[in-house]
C-alpha cells in the first residue's frame, strides 16, 4: 500500500514515539511510506539549524522519505502564536494534499493537533483519500487543560472540527481504553476504534541498580521530561520541601524544559535536596536514569488525564527502574499492575513525600526487583513489536475497506 503519513512532529524533534523506527517497520511490512511533516521546532519554538522556511523541502533520513512543509514556529505560552503554529501547518497540509500529494491508498494521521486531521478530512472530500486517525490527545479537552487564554472560546470550533474528522476517518486508533470509551461517548462507533497503547521511544536495557547506586547513602530519584502545566511539578517541589525538613538521604533531580521551567526554579529556590536542570540529549538521559535509584512521574488530577496514559509510563517501565508515580486513572492502574511502582494520588505533596520516603527505605534488592518486574510487564503488554503489529492490522483493515 502507498501510505501518506501526516504528522506535525517528526525527527529530529525529541521523543517522537511514531517516528523513524515506526515508519521503517511499515516499510518492512511492504508498504511505501512518505512522511509529510513540519519544520522541526519543538520544544524551543525555534527552527532547528540546517532548516529554513521555504514552500517545500524534501530529505531522506536513513531510507525514510520526508517532505517538510512551512509553518509558523512557536512553542510558548501565547495562545495567538500557538494557534498560528497549528493553523499554518493545517494550511500547508491542506494545500499539499490537494495539489502536490500524488496518488496514495491511505493516509495515516497523527493527532495532536486535530488541525492535521481536519486538513486530511477536507482534502479527502476532494481527493477521495481514506485515512486512519491516531488519537493521542482528546481535543478540545487538552486545549482547556493547558490553561491557555481563550481556550473556552475555542472549544466550540475545535469540537466541530473533531466531530468532522472522526466522521470522515476510516478507522481510529486510541492510545488508551479510557480514550476509546470517551470517543464512543461522543458518538464514534465502537467498531471504528481500536486501542493500541504506545510503546517506549527507546527499549534498550538501561540497567537498574548500578554499583554506584548500591553504594551511595542517598536515594537519587529522577524526573526527566516536559515542565508543563499538565505535569504539575510544583507538587514535586513542595514534596521536596517536606522531605528536607526530616531527611537528608534523598536527592530529587528534575531534568527537562517547558513553559513552567522558570516558575519551578523560583519555587525551588532555597529548598534542599532538589535540583532543576535543563534538558540534555537522549544519551545523557539514559546515563542519568541508569545510575539513579528510582524514577518519578506526576500528572495533574484532571478528568482528561484519568483516561490518558502518558508516554512516560511506557518509557519508565522499559528503563527497568522502580517508579514513584503520582497519577490517577488508567495510568495508575497500569503502573500498579506492573509491580514496578509506588502509586499515590496526584497534587498531594504530603502523599508524594511519603511515597518517595517509602522508596528510600526499601532495600536495594527490593528496588531492583521492582524495576525488573516493570520491564517484564512492558515487554509482555506494551512493546514496540506488539504495538506495530496491531497498527499494521488496523492499516490493513482500512486499506481493505477502501
Amino acid at each position: 500500500m502507498r501510505i501518506l503519513y501526516l504528522t506535525q512532529w517528526f525527527e529530529p524533534e525529541p521523543n517522537i514515539i511514531k517516528g523513524l523506527d515506526f515508519v521503517r517497520r511499515l516499510q518492512a511490512a511492504g508498504h511505501e511510506v512518505r512522511v509529510v511533516t513540519g519544520l522541526p521546532n519543538y520544544p524551543t519554538g525555534k527552527v532547528y539549524p540546517g532548516y529554513r522556511l521555504r514552500l517545500i523541502q524534501h530529505e531522506d533520513i536513513d531510507g525514510v522519505r520526508v517532505t517538510r512543509l512551512p509553518l509558523f514556529a512557536s512553542h510558548d505560552a501565547s495562545t495567538l502564536r500557538r494557534s498560528l503554529n497549528f493553523l499554518s501547518f493545517f494550511l500547508s497540509v491542506l494545500l499539499y494534499c490537494l495539489w502536490r500529494a500524488g496518488r496514495y491508498d491511505l493516509a495515516y494521521v497523527y493527532h495532536p493537533p486535530i488541525t492535521v486531521g481536519f486538513a486530511a478530512a477536507l482534502a479527502g472530500c476532494v481527493r477521495r483519500l481514506p485515512f486512519v486517525l491516531d488519537v493521542q490527545d482528546l481535543w478540545p479537552d487538552t486545549v482547556r487543560s493547558t490553561g491557555f487564554r481563550g481556550a473556552a472560546a475555542l472549544a466550540r470550533p475545535i469540537g466541530f472540527a473533531c466531530r468532522f474528522v472522526y466522521r470522515r476517518s476510516r478507522l481510529i486508533i486510541s492510545q488508551s481504553d479510557g480514550m476509546r470509551q470517551a470517543l464512543a461517548a461522543r458518538g464514534v462507533p465502537v467498531t471504528k476504534i481500536s486501542t493500541i497503547h504506545n510503546w517506549a521511544v527507546r527499549e534498550g536495557p538501561v540497567g537498574s541498580g548500578s554499583i554506584e547506586s548500591e553504594a551511595r547513602e542517598r536515594l537519587c530519584i529522577v524526573y526527566a521530561g516536559n515542565f508543563g502545566r499538565a505535569q504539575g511539578l510544583e507538587t514535586v517541589v513542595d514534596a521536596a520541601a517536606i522531605l528536607a525538613r526530616r531527611r537528608q538521604d534523598i536527592e530529587i533531580r528534575l531534568i527537562g524544559d517547558g513553559l513552567e521551567f522558570g516558575e519551578l526554579c523560583k519555587r525551588a529556590r532555597g529548598v534542599q535536596g532538589i535540583s532543576i536542570e535543563p534538558r540534555v540529549c537522549a544519551e545523557e538521559i539514559d546515563e542519568v536514569i541508569a545510575s539513579a535509584d528510582a524514577v518519578l512521574m506526576h500528572l495533574r488530577d484532571e478528568p482528561l488525564f484519568r483516561i490518558t496514559v502518558p508516554s512516560k509510563t511506557q518509557a519508565y517501565l522499559a528503563y527497568g527502574q522502580p517508579i514513584v508515580a503520582a497519577v490517577a486513572g488508567e495510568a495508575a492502574q497500569l503502573l500498579a499492575a506492573s509491580g514496578a511502582a509506588i502509586v499515590v494520588r496526584p497534587c498531594d505533596a504530603q502523599a508524594l513525600a511519603g511515597a518517595i520516603a517509602q522508596m528510600a527505605d526499601l532495600a536495594h534488592e527490593q528496588r531492583r526487583k521492582m524495576g525488573a518486574a516493570g520491564r517484564r510487564y512492558y515487554f509482555e503488554n506494551l512493546s514496540f513489536a506488539s504495538g506495530v503489529a496491531a497498527t499494521l492490522s488496523v492499516i490493513g483493515s482500512a486499506g481493505a475497506a477502501a
